[in-house]
């Protein structure tokens, strides 16, 4: 993909002096690419939209008409059985026709480019593109290109482009974290595992931060930290025991281990030691502390089974959250919900 879009020098540092790209003219959502440059007004919107949805995770709750006629194409160039779904589910609970893209399949696996393959889905009334895939700015290409044919009827929606964002999962868990925790502006949050190479921690650090809660914590070894986190203005720790001490929230991170180049860490085992979230470790946060993880989890590497199964862990709500949270998305960018 020779036209990628490329992240700012400093990937971790907040943009600047730019129109963001996925705002139309007035101001609006467009696209969902990022959550960096959202407004807490418009996150607080889409978080309020998203509870409205929540009786409707319920199998019984009849579908809502808000995309009735619309179609919806997952086009996913990395495998994640999970977020797929709850896009799919999400688009079907908003009466949507969705079409699965197999990609192993398509005619970019036959040479053809993305933005020819966009282009043939475009003129099959394509409404929606819920967009993943291992280069950072993939998303970000489409929409250009969407805007320089005019087709502004067309919405992508950004379901995680390499290193660089994955705003929908952070939309959850703001609203796991919302649920839970009921306001932001009281909280200590810590995000612990593999923030270099992890698009979840940067969106979840845009949205926490813009939500105004007062500390972000970031616990990891050196080799796992990416540069620019101070501009942030995120707390960053190399102690777990430190850097648990009376949280809120604990955030763990998968080892992105296939986005990984060379050796960053000893070994697994090792790495579990040090910073894997045990019973012990956990005691160190608040009693009522949540954990969190957006999966899939990787048992005895960053979080062992006790907590992963325990009382303080929400997990498993947060997929659920998640369906409520993309059908908001999904609602908004097709105006169905006034804002």
């Amino acid at each position: 993909m020779s036209e990628i879009y490329t992240p700012p020098p400093v990937p971790w540092a907040a943009a600047r002096n730019s129109r963001n790209p996925q705002m139309d003219a007035s101001g609006r959502l467009q696209h969902l690419l990022t959550l960096e440059g959202v407004s807490r007004e418009t996150l607080h919107h889409i978080l309020d939209t998203a509870e409205s949805f929540m009786s409707l995770t319920d199998q019984d709750v009849k579908k809502v008409p808000l995309l009735r006629g619309k179609s919806v194409f997952n086009i996913f160039f990395e495998n994640s059985t999970r977020t797929r779904t709850t896009f799919e589910i999400a688009a079907k609970r908003l009466s949507a026709d969705v079409v699965n893209l197999n990609i192993e399949a398509s005619s970019t696996s036959k040479g053809e480019t993305l933005l020819d393959t966009m282009d043939n889905l475009a003129a099959m009334h394509a409404d929606m593109f819920v967009v993943r895939h291992s280069e950072s700015g993939a998303p970000y290409l489409m929409a250009q290109h969407l805007n320089r044919i005019g087709r502004k009827d067309i919405h992508i929606i950004n379901a995680g482009d390499g290193q660089h964002a994955h705003p929908t999962q952070g939309l959850l868990d703001m609203l796991t974290i919302r649920h839970y925790k009921k306001d932001f502006t009281q909280l200590r949050v810590a995000i612990v595992g593999d923030i270099l190479h992890s698009r979840v921690a940067r969106s979840d650090i845009h949205a926490l931060t813009t939500l105004g809660v007062p500390e972000v914590r970031v616990i990891a070894p050196q080799t796992l930290l990416p540069h620019g986190l101070a501009e942030l203005g995120v707390h960053v720790y190399h102690d777990m025991k430190k850097g648990l001490k009376d949280v809120d929230v604990v955030i763990m991170l998968r080892l992105q281990k296939e986005r990984m180049h060379g050796a960053l860490l000893p070994s697994e085992s090792e790495y579990f030691a040090h910073y894997g979230l045990t019973r012990e470790k956990l005691a160190y946060a608040k009693p009522d502390a949540i954990v969190m993880h957006p999966g899939p989890i990787n048992r005895g590497v960053e979080i062992a089974s006790e907590v992963a199964d325990g009382a303080q862990a929400v997990i498993l709500p947060q997929v659920s959250f998640g369906i409520a949270a993309r059908m908001a998305v999904m609602a908004i960018l097709a105006g169905g919900t006034g804002a």
